[in-house]
């Protein structure tokens, strides 16, 4: 039995490598379960690192064949975790390793290193996984060029880089690119692509390839479509070409994670690559053309320039995920873009920063590197980035980009080298600015507002709640972008951008002629909560004529949330103003409809949880789903007439499109079809149903009559329908859970893991029945205790074969403190259970979580 006591990682201890990567070669003489791994390096020592060390190498799992340095065989023995060789027995100058190990891919269920998926071999390394396939040190700013050659009897050999030859059994690859380890990859299968061609501005022609399984090449066009408007939009927009001869991407079932940015190997869970109108829905679509964008705008935010060590993990992701968002805003709507970005981020990031695994963008410990992909890393990372432009403007933020690739290219750097390059691209001191990446926690900016013969001042004041092992905190740099609203609607002050950064701050706008309605944090300009008392007039107001859609949006929903709570804790009804503002909206034609398909849904269960718990209240479960399900009641009667005209207009004539034309039509017609479900009994649900020639409108019809207790029988066809389609079988298990009522939650998820499709050990799948009871809140929650001990049992028996999939599930319980005793009782018995497991992976971010 290892030790299973956590020993954090510290940014503080950071040394730089004592020996540097000058060539990589690899040789892969593939068998399930005794593959050949031959490797070829040669090390020099780092002039940057004080002389006398050993020379460590990591590794996992690995059985040591052979091991020679400058062609003398080595004695030394592996330990649990590498392999070290004393400086003393290490000659001068450049040291050539060579090692042969064997490691069996067949049984590596972590899938980590190489392990196999249905038949074809493939690779996760990011974070430590090159281990598990060689002695190397695994970290990110060792940097090499690799050269890959591949021995197999499969048909499709694929590496990194460039294919150098082949022949009968064998490949070969080169990557001239020096890249660290945990970009390697390698994919060995009986695959067949769907091929196209991209030449780039620099005039480099480069083959594109989608590797699938034999059967799913229909399903490729629109994830080529997205890759090639993703190449042509990184050179107009950064000015980035691929670099590469050839751009592969394979299609995956059995990953841990949405994609893999590895240099010019994409590797890709299948869900995110295959798609046609009848599997895939609207939503499937859009999450095909994001990731695949930001894996590739990885090729140079993340593999070109990578990180020194995994405490920067953010320089690369909040970066890429910045970059596809703007993205997909170009591609879609930035204003419906924005806000579903908004309402990710408060619903992940958000609820991090208030539980006890609250960290930094850029954390000062660690102690599982699995556990370090959260969102604040990547969604909260990608607000640092929108806020430092909306700082220093578009002009100077293209220039600390342009300054950023030309100093930085086949570097791994780090936060601060990242805001040197601001700093003087915009000749401004950002150090306040750079605390973002040092705080934990959700700042609170509270606002007070005074009104003297028309002069309006507007004071702001920031703080931000303690947080494990941050107690005190400093103040931000916080933009507020802000307009102010006359009592007709019309904009008094345009659009400007305050700049908060101390405890409190007031601006005053004179010769006003009249009190105007303060509009604040427009665009959603910083990740903070916003305190900022409205009445409801105030917010209808902006819900009818605010000039930014965001905060029009937020208009609706503030006063959707203010009316739930007032139902959650005093039995209130919605009132006729709150109603007849969505009646105006969702009648409003010349309205984007997929904003109106946004501002038709109410906070969900979880939102109000948190939104009653930072107001002082111990949420009720219970209480709140029951508060949701006669909101939407009272909504859809008083919306009858409108809802079914809108269902009725929303048509999308000629063939499918998934574009976001045709997207935000099926989501509005869905979204009312939904609502109406709720008065008519599902009678336009049962309709839709019936007559959907797509997946969208199919599972939306049938999602809206299980949430309204219907839908067996639907339910029944649509699994005889698509009982062969892996990715649609992923959906029929989720949406049982999503929409079970209660009480009755934990049963049918246990139900489903006797269901002969139930394969636990596919991340998919696991996540489809015992991560969708997280999106049950009420059902996840139940007072008997029955949704934990569930989630429970099943993250132990999980954790002993694929600990990176149960971490990350593990978060299901990260709120547990904002609920009444006896559930915190329950939650804290299952964690204690949890931990108690031998050779547990710890989940903690730090000690102090």
């Amino acid at each position: 039995m290892r030790d299973t006591t956590p020993q954090p990682i510290h940014l503080a201890d950071y040394q730089p490598p004592p020996f540097l990567v000058d060539d990589v070669a690899l040789t892969f003489r593939l068998a399930p379960t005794a593959t050949r791994v031959i490797a070829k390096v040669r090390f020099r020592p780092n002039p940057d690192a004080s002389p006398g060390h050993d020379l460590r190498l990591d590794g996992e799992g690995l059985k040591l064949i052979s091991a020679h340095l400058n062609g003398a065989e080595i004695t030394a023995q592996p330990d649990e975790s590498g392999l070290t060789i004393p400086a003393q027995d290490l000659p001068e100058g450049a040291l050539d390793w060579q090692a042969e190990v064997e490691i069996a891919p067949d049984g590596n269920t972590a899938l980590e290193g190489l392990y196999m998926s249905r038949g074809m071999y493939c690779t996760q390394c990011e974070a430590e996984g090159f281990r598990k396939i060689t002695f190397y040190p695994d970290r990110p700013d060792v940097m090499a060029p690799f050269r890959v050659r591949i021995e197999s009897d499969l048909p499709v050999l694929l590496s990194n880089g460039n294919p150098a030859s082949s022949g009968q059994g064998w490949a070969e690859w080169h990557d001239p690119h020096p890249k660290p380890a945990y970009l390697f990859a390698l994919v060995a299968g009986d695959l067949v692509a769907a091929s196209d061609r991209f030449t780039t501005m620099e005039g480099r022609d480069v083959a594109l390839n989608i590797w699938v399984r034999k059967g799913d090449e229909d399903k490729t066009a629109y994830a080529m479509d997205a890759l090639k408007r993703s190449m042509v939009w990184d050179e107009q927009v950064y000015g980035r070409a691929y670099d590469l001869d050839v751009f592969n991407i394979v299609a995956v079932d059995d990953f841990n994670m949405g994609a893999m940015e590895n240099k010019g190997l994409n590797i890709f869970n299948s869900r995110y690559v295959l798609a046609s109108p009848q599997t895939a829905t609207d939503s499937d679509y859009a999450s095909i053309e994001r990731i695949i964008a930001h894996e590739y705008f990885h090729n140079w935010t993340g593999n070109r320039i990578t990180c020194r060590d995994w405490f920067q993990l953010s320089l690369k992701e909040g970066l890429t995920v910045y970059r596809d968002q703007q993205f997909m805003g170009d591609m879609r709507s930035h204003s419906v873009k924005r806000i579903e970005d908004v309402l990710t981020l408060r619903a992940r990031q958000f609820r991090e920063d208030d539980g006890p695994l609250a960290h930094p963008v850029r954390p000062e410990s660690y102690v599982e590197i699995n556990n370090f992909y959260t969102a604040t890393v990547y969604e909260k990372g990608a607000e640092l980035i929108r806020m430092l432009q909306l700082l220093v403007g578009q002009d100077r933020y293209k220039a600390a980009l342009d300054l950023y690739f030309a100093r930085h290219d086949g570097q791994a750097c780090t936060i601060e080298d990242w805001i040197a390059v601001f700093e003087e691209a915009a000749g401004r001191d950002l150090s306040q600015f750079k605390r973002w990446y040092g705080q934990a926690g959700t700042p609170r900016v509270d606002v007070s507002e005074d009104w003297q013969d028309g002069s309006y001042t507007l004071t702001l004041r920031q703080h931000t709640p303690d947080t494990p092992g941050q107690p005190l905190k400093e103040p931000l740099v916080i933009p507020v972008a802000m307009g102010l609203l006359g009592a007709d609607g019309a904009e008094m002050v345009p659009t400007t951008v305050l700049e908060l950064d101390s405890p409190e701050q007031s601006f005053t706008f004179p010769d006003l002629p009249a009190r105007p309605v303060a509009s604040l944090l427009r665009g959603f300009s910083a990740p903070v909560v916003l305190n900022h008392s409205l009445s409801s007039e105030d917010r209808a107001l902006m819900l009818a004529h605010d000039t930014d859609p965001f905060n029009r949006f937020e208009a609706g929903r503030a006063l959707a949330r203010d009316i739930l709570h007032a139902m959650v804790l005093e039995g209130a009804t919605p009132g006729p103003d709150y109603l007849n503002a969505l009646r105006t909206m969702v009648s409003d034609e010349a309205l984007d409809p997929a904003f109106r398909a946004l501002a038709l849904h109410i906070p969900g269960q979880d939102d109000l949880a948190s939104s009653l718990y930072a107001a002082g209240h111990v949420p009720d479960p219970d209480a709140i789903q029951a508060a949701r399900t006669t909101a939407l009641r009272l909504i859809a009667e008083a919306l009858r007439p409108q809802l079914q005209d809108v269902a009725n207009a929303m048509q999308t004539p000629g063939p499918y499109s998934p574009d976001a034309r045709d997207a935000g039509r099926r989501a509005l017609k869905v979204q009312a079809v939904s609502l109406l479900a709720r008065a008519d009994e599902g009678a336009k649900a049962a309709e839709l149903f019936a007559r959907a020639d797509n997946m969208t409108e199919q599972l939306g019809a049938w999602g809206a009559l299980l949430a309204i207790g219907k839908g067996q029988e639907e339910g029944a066809q649509f699994y005889r329908q698509w009982a062969q389609d892996r990715l649609v079988v992923d959906k029929w298990f989720s949406a049982q859970v999503m929409y079970a009522a209660p009480k009755a939650a934990a049963g049918l998820v246990q139900q489903l893991t006797q269901h002969p499709d139930f394969e636990w050990k596919n991340p998919n799948r696991f996540r489809s029945v015992i991560g969708a009871l997280g999106a049950n809140p009420a059902g996840f929650h139940a007072t008997d205790g029955a949704g934990y001990k569930l989630v429970a049992d099943w993250l132990i028996r999980l954790d002993g074969v694929n600990p990176q999939s149960a971490a990350r599930l593990s978060t299901l319980f990260e709120t547990w403190r904002r609920y009444d005793a006896s559930r915190q009782a329950l939650i804290r018995a299952e964690l204690q259970r949890i931990r108690s497991q031998d050779n547990l992976i710890p989940i903690s971010i730090d000690q102090n979580s």
